[in-house]
């Protein structure tokens, strides 16, 4: 059986043009009620670092929105739901800034993914983010 880690990987290499934080959420939607097409839609903008704005990693925030589709709150009075969906983005965030330095995708990167050179932008892709969405998915399972 293929694990969530290794199926992540290689669905953000398969060469379809999915970015980081779809790799990884899509990875994990139908375990808690959302469709593959609507969570690679919702999870669309967040590649490289929100729209290629360098924020923060895709990867990071694809794990955290398989943190909120499991833990989060949507009934009015349930804190206990936010609370632990919070709890939890924290230790996500910490542990992947123990491994990686950084949550944010330029520092990651070390490119300007917006206005650099598209190969050089490519290479580094390709060298780097399927590392972010195995660190993402690996922590993401020591946490669900």
């Amino acid at each position: 059986m293929q694990s969530r880690v290794d199926e992540a990987v290689e669905f953000y290499k398969s060469g379809k043009g999915f970015n980081c934080a779809q790799a990884v959420f899509s990875t994990y939607c139908e375990d808690y009620g959302l469709d593959k097409e609507s969570a690679l839609k919702l999870s669309c903008a967040l590649g490289g670092g929100v729209g290629k704005l360098g924020q923060i990693c895709g990867a990071v925030s694809g794990a955290c929105l398989v943190i909120g589709l499991k833990y989060g709150k949507f009934l009015e009075d349930d804190m206990d739901s936010k609370d632990k969906t919070y709890e939890l983005v924290h230790e996500f965030g910490r542990k992947f800034t123990e491994k990686n330095k950084t949550l944010n995708c330029s520092e990651l990167l070390q490119i300007d993914l917006k206005n650099g050179d598209k190969d050089a932008v490519k290479q580094r892709t390709q060298e780097v983010c399927p590392r972010m969405v195995r660190d993402a998915t690996e922590i993401l399972e020591s946490l669900l």
